[in-house]
C-alpha cells in the first residue's frame, strides 16, 4: 500500500524515475523554462527548489550535494554565483507551472514550468 506516500511514482521504477527528475532539473536550470506533462512538471518543482536553496546556501556541502544530483558540472557553478542576487530575498517559490493545451496524441495535460 502506498498511504502517505508523497512521491510521485510517474509509472517508472525507482532509478528510472530518479534519472527522469535529474535530467528534467538539469535542463531547467539549464533553459529557465521547459515544456512537460503537468505530473512531471510537478514533481521536479521540489527537486528544483532544493537545488536552488543549496545554491543559496552556497557551502561547500550544499555545493557537493548539488553536483551529485545536476549532471552538468559548470551549471552547477554557474547557478552558486547567480543565486544569491537572484533569488536572495526569496524563501521559497522559485518556480511557476502554467498549463498548456493537452497533448495531441494520448490528450495527456501538459504545462509550461518555468523559473521566476
Amino acid at each position: 500500500m502506498r498511504h502517505r506516500c508523497r512521491v510521485p511514482q510517474l509509472g517508472k521504477p525507482a532509478d528510472q524515475r530518479r534519472a527522469l527528475l535529474r535530467a528534467l532539473t538539469t535542463e531547467l536550470i539549464r533553459h529557465g523554462r521547459i515544456t512537460t506533462t503537468k505530473v512531471r512538471a510537478k514533481a521536479v518543482r521540489s527537486e528544483v527548489e532544493k537545488m536552488i536553496s543549496l545554491a543559496k546556501d552556497g557551502s561547500l556541502t550544499a555545493r557537493r550535494q548539488a553536483l551529485g544530483y545536476i549532471y552538468d558540472k559548470d551549471l552547477v557553478h554557474a547557478l552558486f554565483e547567480q543565486a544569491k542576487e537572484r533569488y536572495g530575498d526569496r524563501q521559497g517559490g522559485y518556480t511557476r507551472i502554467l498549463r498548456t493545451v493537452s497533448r495531441r496524441g494520448d490528450n495527456s495535460e501538459m504545462a509550461i514550468i518555468e523559473l521566476t
